[in-house]
């Protein structure tokens, strides 16, 4: 199983990036993929989560700013990250595991992607 995190780059604050991960080696709708960040100095936390049926869950700081949806014909989930804030400054690391429920927990997670970086201005 490999994932592949990608779309991350500088952007001003209130501006939005669109993550993707790409998935390969497994059947994709069987999985639940989850999006993690983690900031300099500070422990990985978990961000936006979808189970294989499409259900999403959203940390607080995130909800109503970030949409997660995935795509299991090409293997993918994207986040749509709108109205970015300096503190979403972090590198985002997209994870999978397979069952259908999306867990929150980075550590109940078996795959995970190398990361993309995401800076943002003030």
């Amino acid at each position: 199983v490999q994932l592949q995190a990608s779309g991350g780059g500088l952007v001003q604050a209130g501006g939005s990036l669109r993550l993707s991960c790409a998935a390969s080696g497994l059947t994709f709708g069987n999985y639940a993929v989850g999006w993690f960040r983690q900031a300099p100095g500070k422990e990985r936390e978990f961000v936006a989560a979808i189970s294989g049926s499409s259900l999403t869950y959203y940390a607080d700081p995130v909800k109503g700013r970030f949409t997660i949806s995935r795509d299991n014909a090409k293997n993918t989930v994207s986040l749509q990250m709108n109205s970015l804030k300096p503190e979403d400054t972090a590198v985002y690391y997209c994870a999978s595991v397979f069952r259908m429920g999306p867990p929150r927990t980075a550590s109940d997670y078996d795959y995970w992607g190398q990361g993309t970086l995401v800076t943002v201005s003030s």
